[in-house]
C-alpha cells in the first residue's frame, strides 16, 4: 500500500530532518511511528502527503510509493483524490463553518471518482455527537469533538489510507479512548489502512499491528507491537518501565544505548 524508502528531508536546504528513513504500511494494517519530539515523525507524514514544500521542506533522496506508484513531489490535492487522507496535528477544522459544512468542504476529495457521492450519514453514524452538533460552528466544539470532525472530514473522501498525526494530543483520557476505539473499528470492520504518529506509546501499542521507533530522523527499532512491548529499551524509554521501577524518559541515562542504536 505505502512504502517509504531511504528518504532524506531538508528544511530550508540546511536542516536535515530525515536521514534515510524507510518503512512500510501494508494494506489493511495500522502502523505506528513513535519517538520523542523532533524525531521526524510529523515530517515523515508531510513527506508522504506532499505538504513539505509549504514549509520550505524538500525530499532530497529516496522514494515514496503509494498504491504502486511514486508520489514524490505530487500536489497534495492530487494525492487526496487518489485516496490519501492526512489528519494533521492540532485538528485544523474550519472554525467559521458549521460541522456539516466542514464535511461538505472535505467532499471535494471525491471529485472525478466513479463513486462521487458523499455519505454524510455514515460519518454521523460513526460520530453521533457530530450529528447532534451538525449546525454548530466548528470553532465552538470541544477538542475531542474537533478531533472527531477532523477524522470525519478525512473519511468523507473514502480514503485508501489515513495518516493520523497525534490524534490524542490535548485530549482528556476518556476522549482519547473514544477516538482510538473508532480508529480500531475503522480498521477491524472496514479494513482501513492507517499510518499513525503518536507519542503515547501505550495507546499506540494497544491499536497498532506494527511499529517503528524513530530517533534523529531514522528508524532505530521496528517490529510487531508484541516484540516492541518486550524490548527492554522500548520499555524503559517509551513505556516508562525499567525492571520493577517506573521511570520517565528523562530519568534514563540513555546516551550509551542511543549510540549503540545509531551505530
Amino acid at each position: 500500500m505505502l512504502s517509504v524508502s531511504n528518504v532524506e528531508v531538508y528544511y530550508h536546504r540546511v536542516v536535515q530532518a530525515l536521514r534515510g528513513l524507510s518503512f512500510d504500511v501494508p494494506k489493511g494494517k495500522v502502523v505506528a511511528l513513535l519517538g520523542a519530539n523532533g524525531a521526524g515523525k510529523t515530517t515523515a507524514l508531510k513527506a508522504v502527503s506532499g505538504l513539505l514544500p509549504l514549509e520550505n521542506g524538500d525530499v532530497t533522496d529516496g522514494d515514496i510509493v503509494f498504491d504502486g506508484r511514486s508520489v514524490l513531489r505530487q500536489e497534495p490535492h492530487n494525492l487526496v483524490r487518489r485516496g490519501m487522507a492526512h489528519v494533521r496535528e492540532g485538528r485544523r477544522v474550519f472554525a467559521d463553518l458549521t460541522v456539516h459544512d466542514n464535511l461538505v468542504a472535505a467532499s471535494f476529495a471525491l471529485t472525478g471518482r466513479k463513486d462521487s457521492r458523499a455519505d454524510f450519514d455514515d460519518i454521523y453514524d460513526l460520530f453521533p455527537r457530530l450529528k447532534e452538533r451538525r449546525t454548530q460552528l466548528a470553532g465552538y466544539l470541544s477538542g475531542g469533538e474537533q478531533q472527531m470532525l477532523a477524522l470525519g472530514r478525512a473519511l468523507i473522501g473514502k480514503p485508501e489510507i489515513i495518516l493520523l498525526d497525534e490524534p490524542s494530543l490535548g485530549l482528556a483520557p476518556k476522549l482519547v479512548l473514544e477516538i482510538f476505539d473508532t480508529i480500531s473499528r475503522l480498521n477491524e470492520e472496514r479494513g482501513a489502512t492507517i499510518l499513525l504518529v503518536e507519542q503515547n506509546a501505550n495507546v499506540a501499542f494497544a491499536h497498532a499491528h506494527y511499529g517503528y521507533i524513530l530517533e534523529n530522523g531514522r528508524v532505530v527499532i521496528e517490529g510487531t507491537v508484541d516484540k516492541l512491548r518486550d524490548d527492554d529499551d522500548v520499555r524503559e524509554f517509551y513505556l516508562g518501565v525499567g525492571g520493577t521501577e517506573k521511570r520517565s524518559f528523562r530519568d534514563v541515562k540513555h546516551y550509551k544505548r542511543r549510540k549503540r542504536w545509531l551505530s
